[in-house]
């Protein structure tokens, strides 16, 4: 038996990670708890939650149960949801993050160089959005580049130190052989493909 505080915290969380109205027998499979204790726990959350105490509420909606905003934060919420989004990395731009979040400092050749293509346009993005910063220049006068506290604190990182380790995504000898016989196939099926290329 989940004593009461623990359940209502977890089923607040639930509520919270969910988009949809979660009905009270899908929080007691979920959680493991008797529909009795569920209810209990419902209960304390609609007294934290009252109307008028907190900017949340919990409301019955459409047969379940949801975390809801205040009413008395429409407006405000409006004017903050109005404002334009911060547009998601392009494959490209995630891909030279990485390489700067991994082997910083690094320079734009040597991003070119890992990348296959260059780099300019993803390195100067990734700047301008504050998640590199120049960091000094190579010995041989290129601009080196590191991540910045941004990058740390949209990534959910303390330090660089708890990126994930590079060793658990090292293919072995055999599997970076499959992975070369495979890019190697691809590349030939696309070249058959292609109109007017010779058999």
């Amino acid at each position: 038996m989940t004593p009461l505080g623990e359940l209502a915290r977890i089923i607040e969380a639930l509520l919270f990670l969910s988009p949809e109205p979660v009905c009270a027998e899908e929080l007691a499979e979920a959680t493991g708890g008797e529909a009795g204790e569920v209810a209990a726990a419902l209960a304390e959350l609609d007294r934290v939650y009252a109307p008028g105490a907190r900017g949340l509420q919990l409301k019955r909606v459409g047969g379940g149960i949801a975390i809801a905003t205040d009413p008395i934060c429409e407006e405000a919420a409006r004017r903050l949801l109005a404002k334009p989004r911060t547009p998601p990395l392009t494959p490209a731009q995630a891909e030279t993050l990485a390489i700067v979040a991994y082997l910083q400092p690094v320079s734009r050749p040597e991003i070119t160089r890992i990348r296959g293509v260059a780099a300019e346009s993803a390195t100067a993005t990734l700047e301008e959005r504050g998640f590199i910063e120049e960091a000094g220049r190579s010995q041989f006068g290129a601009v080196l580049y590191r991540t910045t506290d941004l990058f740390l604190r949209l990534f959910g990182l303390d330090s660089l130190k708890a990126l994930p380790s590079v060793v658990e995504w090292d293919p072995s000898p055999e599997e970076q052989a499959d992975l070369r016989d495979r890019l190697l196939q691809a590349g030939e099926q696309r070249m058959a493909d292609r109109p007017g290329t010779p058999a």
